[in-house]
């Protein structure tokens, strides 16, 4: 399926560090296991790191030992980043316009340990202790500095022209959903100009449910933002709408 630009920055992420996210899930944590009643999920902290969703942060190596990384994240926080042979260690490899044939990227090649180095911009996905600011790695991915820049970029313009994230309600054109970019609900509304489409086909925002996971394109107009197009991703599988449609009014995203 061909995808706008940023979308397919989004899914190009997703591939080069979401490509272990089942093993991720299930893999024990290498780290220190976060204390009882002090962890939960990571859900960003307003940077870049966001895209990688619930389980994942990303930052900028300050250090380097022989059994973690320091980071610093967009946001100035630091994270102790824990790893074991247990740990893939993978480096994003992006093929450039003009550099063999088409395509939007290359496999991720597997790194050593020792090869990331202060100063490299890595993603993570593991068991994120936010209370501890440490993370039981079981994939780390040396970003690309190129798609790093053009991810802060989109960061930048999130909420403005473009949102991604799970429907939690919908009442009459507008519809609220929650963001893993920023932790944050967010609302637009559609007009007889907005294009809906779901698996490359047309469809309306009668067939958007709650629970869908949605991208969308658009601008803020008089506060309020107006989907130009929304492209539909569906429903994880076995997964059900947590409210019926229409059945209370929306809640609204925080100023």
């Amino acid at each position: 399926m061909k995808l706008p630009r940023i979308a397919a920055l989004i899914v190009g992420l997703a591939f080069t560090v979401g490509l272990s996210a089942q093993e991720a899930a299930t893999a024990p944590p290498s780290g220190p296991p976060p204390a009882h009643g002090e962890g939960g999920q990571h859900r960003g902290h307003g940077d870049w790191g966001g895209f990688l969703g619930g389980n994942g942060i990303a930052g900028t190596v300050t250090a380097v030992a022989a059994d973690h990384y320091t980071i610093q994240t967009d946001a100035g926080e630091s994270y102790t980043i824990h790893f074991s042979v247990n740990t893939r260690i993978l480096k994003q490899s992006i093929q450039r316009h003009g550099e063999g044939s088409e395509g939007s990227g290359n496999p991720p090649q597997p790194l050593k340990a020792g090869e990331i180095k202060v100063g490299d911009a890595i993603g993570i996905l593991g068991e994120v202790d936010a209370a501890a600011k440490s993370v039981g790695a079981a994939v780390i991915v040396q970003m690309d500095p190129e798609r790093v820049k053009e991810m802060r970029a989109m960061q930048a313009s999130f909420g403005k022209t473009w949102l991604v994230g799970k429907v939690t309600a919908i009442k009459e054109t507008k519809v609220v959903l929650q963001s893993s970019v920023d932790n944050a609900a967010h609302a637009f509304v559609a007009d007889e100009n907005t294009a809906f489409r779901k698996r490359r086909e047309p469809v309306t925002l009668a067939d958007v449910q709650v629970g869908d996971l949605v991208r969308v394109e658009g601008a803020v107009k008089d506060g309020v933002f107006v989907a130009s197009t929304v492209a539909v991703m569906g429903m994880p599988p076995g997964r059900t709408p947590s409210l019926p449609r229409d059945s209370a009014p929306p809640t609204e995203p925080q100023p």
